[in-house]
């Protein structure tokens, strides 16, 4: 004797599932629009920005992207700063005053940070 299952459909689940349908649909057209943003704009700033990013994480300052781990390597961090020091005798006179000064803070306040983590 084989039974036979009877499926109830009610119209709470019915609207359930249109919700579901509809919240769906708002997230993909959502992640549509996301795509079609223009990314992020190139510029001086963001390239020093990122450099000394590298070496903040690099200092311990944050945690590594890849591993997620908060580690410790001068050696890096020393190679991030020496490119933002070429980066700045490269570029001198070319800088608009805004760029020139945030590359001038930037390499102070992470010369300070790498003599404090060397003691």
């Amino acid at each position: 004797m084989s039974e036979e299952k009877k499926i109830i459909v009610d119209e709470d689940w019915k609207e359930e599932a249109q919700r579901e349908k509809e919240r769906l649909a708002e997230e993909i057209e959502r992640a549509r629009q996301k795509q079609s943003e223009p990314p992020m704009q190139a510029s001086f700033t963001v390239l020093i920005v990122s450099l000394a990013t590298q070496a903040a994480v690099a200092l311990g300052e944050a945690p590594n992207p890849l591993t997620g781990k908060t580690e410790t390597n001068l050696g890096e961090a020393r190679f991030h700063i020496d490119l933002l020091e070429i980066l700045e005798a490269k570029t001198r006179g070319n800088l608009t005053p805004e760029e020139a000064r945030t590359l001038e803070h930037l390499l102070f306040d992470l010369r300070m940070r790498f003599v404090e983590r060397s003691k």
